[in-house]
């Protein structure tokens, strides 16, 4: 009877501790299916020996131990089970705070269950972020964060950030922390345009180009449903669709280069038919110079620009999913141009743009390109970056307070490149990327981490085939020097003429470790093929 009895409580408990694996599964795993994303935000608690999960013992957890663990000065999650995510990231109530010790996560992966090892988050304080007088800084919604993490499809998560004096040695003092620390779990949702990112081998340039039967799988659409991509156009006399503002004011407006925030476009397929540019009524009008003036967003009166759709009476037209390859832009009247590459838009990696702020800030032009890597980690596939950048687009506007996402641009390790920020891409949008230098600059983030690990060739040359085409819109040398006077920063005080290259590393204008040594190590590379594009 004893033996029984016990056997029976044994299998009690067993089952009482499996219960948090299992619950809610069959539920979540039906939200995800037709799931549009969202962020899990988590508080980070005291981890001492009576706190949550007794320090991380649940769940396969490793205990902390040691001076943390007894003194309770380490803040975190104990392992649990969460509702799907595959981007994580620690945010905190104010900006301008400074968190100084180690941030780690592990989480497990939902398709085996295995956890991770402990991986650490970056605080490069506040090295991507709006400039302090900008009007995105003045919204009263900034938070300060760490670089997020992508990890995939997961479902389990352990937190821990522990504090350190300015020595460096670890602290018992948990004020030494910012307020309001909390973890963000963000969930890319399921979105149409993955097909549009070229896996690594797949051909590229001339070879890309045809009809959807003879690209790569990546590349063609799915199912019946229409052509998702676009041609490229390399015969100067044929009739290409107009690169313009989109704030443009014809009610006759195309999608090249378009905002869609209020359209909110059908993801069903249907809604975006395979159209020939050719006959594409915006190809009739034309293009307007990129050297327009613009809302200097330094003048306390001036406020962000409408959206188109404010603006143009009329059914919306369907954006974009890809911008197609272009010969150079000659009406600008600039000597040295480039063809633009290959973009995908904001609407082929299915950004949601009710989750901006409306309208866009504009500069007056572009004299810097700030190279930046996102510090995301290299475990992804080039058909998982819409995932990814939905992820981060999340991460900046939800949990960090941007008004969109951060970068104007952003380069997959396969060479795509994508439209980052909304505001039209042959425009000076300011984003939030360089501390102090947002105005007058372009940001573009290489996907991954390239601290040590090199980036890859194809990654390095969209990178210049981007730059040639972006500055050569604005008469800009890639392999030359400019100015720009500080908005405040680590590196450069408030009102410092900074002497830089063209063609920056983000460590240029901060003092930060971005974009890695790897990829710094390779801006002569692309200075140099940048300019050879140009004709110099």
């Amino acid at each position: 009877m004893r033996a029984f009895l016990a056997s029976s409580i044994g299998v009690a408990c067993t089952a009482a501790l499996a219960l948090p694996l299992s619950l809610h599964s069959a539920p979540d795993r039906e939200a995800r299916a037709d799931s549009a994303g969202g962020t899990q935000s988590l508080p980070l608690l005291p981890l001492g020996a009576d706190g949550p999960g007794g320090g991380g013992a649940g769940l396969g957890g490793a205990a902390l131990g040691g001076a943390a663990r007894a003194s309770g000065a380490t803040q975190g999650v104990a392992p649990r089970k969460v509702r799907p995510f595959s981007l994580v990231g620690v945010v905190w109530d104010d900006p301008a705070a400074r968190l100084r010790g180690q941030v780690e996560v592990r989480t497990r992966e939902a398709a085996t269950g295995a956890w991770s090892p402990w991986r650490g988050l970056e605080a490069p304080d506040e090295a991507d972020a709006p400039d302090p007088d900008s009007p995105e800084s003045r919204g009263g919604r900034l938070r300060g964060g760490t670089t997020p993490l992508w990890v995939g499809d997961s479902d389990g998560v352990q937190a821990r950030v522990r504090p350190q004096h300015d020595s460096g040695l670890l602290s018992a003092r948990p004020a030494s922390l910012p307020s309001g620390l909390r973890l963000e779990l963000v969930d890319p949702g399921h979105e149409s345009g993955s097909g549009l990112a070229r896996e690594e081998g797949a051909p590229t340039g001339d070879a890309a180009t045809g009809d959807a039967a003879t690209r790569p799988p990546s590349a063609r659409p799915s199912g019946d449903g229409p052509a998702t991509e676009i041609p490229a156009e390399r015969d100067p006399s044929a009739e290409i669709p107009a690169e313009r503002d989109p704030g443009t004011r014809n009610p006759s407006e195309g999608p090249s280069g378009q905002d869609p925030s209020s359209q909110n476009p059908s993801r069903d397929p249907s809604r975006n038919p395979s159209r020939d540019p050719s006959q594409d009524p915006s190809a009739e009008l034309p293009p307007v110079s990129p050297e327009a003036p613009q809302p200097d967003p330094e003048d306390p009166s001036a406020s962000p620009e409408p959206e188109p759709s404010d603006l143009s009476p009329g059914p919306p037209t369907p954006p974009s999913l890809e911008l197609p390859e272009e010969p150079p832009d000659t009406s600008a009247g600039h000597p040295y141009t480039a063809p633009r590459p290959r973009i995908v838009t904001r609407a082929g990696w299915g950004a949601d743009e009710k989750l901006r702020e409306r309208g866009h800030l504009y500069t007056k032009t572009v004299k810097v390109a700030f190279v930046h890597h996102t510090v995301t980690g290299n475990a992804y596939t080039c058909s998982q970056v819409p995932s990814v950048m939905r992820s981060i687009y999340r991460y900046h506007v939800g949990s960090m307070g941007w008004r969109d996402f951060g970068y104007n641009f952003a380069v997959d390790k396969c060479g795509n490149i994508y439209e980052g920020r909304s505001g039209g891409v042959t425009k000076a949008v300011q984003g939030a990327h360089t501390l102090g230098f947002n105005k007058n600059s372009m940001g573009i983030a290489v996907l991954g981490t390239y601290s040590s690990k090199k980036p890859s060739s194809k990654a390095v040359k969209a990178v210049a085939k981007l730059t040639a085409w972006k500055l050569g819109l604005f008469g800009r040398n890639p392999s030359g020097t400019t100015h720009l006077t500080s908005a405040g920063g680590n590196k450069y005080k408030k009102g410092t003429k900074a002497k830089l290259r063209v063609i920056s590393g983000h460590r240029d204008g901060y003092n930060t470790e971005c974009p890695g040594g790897a990829l710094y190590r390779k801006l002569g590379t692309v200075r140099g093929t940048a300019a050879r594009l140009q004709g110099r």
